[in-house]
């Protein structure tokens, strides 16, 4: 069994340095996908790490075709501020090899102009089993619990969007 950080362990940990994606339509409903390593539910937007030197918008377009195969998109807005969450201490043996407590992530707004055919989630490493168009403003309903207070800043920072 892997070892569960104490809460002064846990405390020490560095944050992964990520970024994520809202995807909204024209009829300005959210992409959000349902992770393929989880057994219950597990939505979420298009997410990940940044490389060592990589530029975060760079690596949000690279995580979005990635992740979605979608290239038809035009950046529209982005966080003016780096957003953190933690993973519960019972996951971070099971997450990024124990090395962090959770993620600190630059989010990008992308309007979609191609149909949804060009969504692609069966790409060469694929993170989602199922993926839908909902409301923006209902997306935390969806979300587990240790990331919905990012998700709820999330939504708060591109509400206006949907507007």
């Amino acid at each position: 069994m892997k070892h569960v950080p104490t809460q002064a362990e846990f405390e020490r940990l560095p944050y992964r340095r990520g970024v994520g994606i809202v995807l909204l339509n024209p009829a300005k409903q959210a992409f959000v996908a349902q992770r393929l390593d989880s057994p219950e539910p597990a939505w979420q937007f298009p997410q990940g790490g940044i490389d060592q030197d990589e530029d975060p918008l760079l690596a949000a377009r690279r995580e979005l075709v990635e992740e979605t195969g979608v290239t038809s998109a035009e950046l529209i807005a982005e966080t003016p501020d780096w957003l953190r969450y933690d993973l519960p201490r019972d996951l971070v043996p099971k997450v990024w090899k124990g090395r962090y407590r959770g993620q600190e992530q630059k989010w990008y707004a992308f309007r979609f102009l191609g149909p949804d055919s060009e969504i692609r989630i069966d790409g060469e490493h694929p993170e989602f089993s199922a993926w839908r168009w909902m409301n923006f403003l209902e997306t935390p309903s969806l979300i587990v619990e240790f990331k919905r207070p990012l998700y709820e800043q999330v939504v708060k920072a591109f509400q206006h969007l949907v507007r």
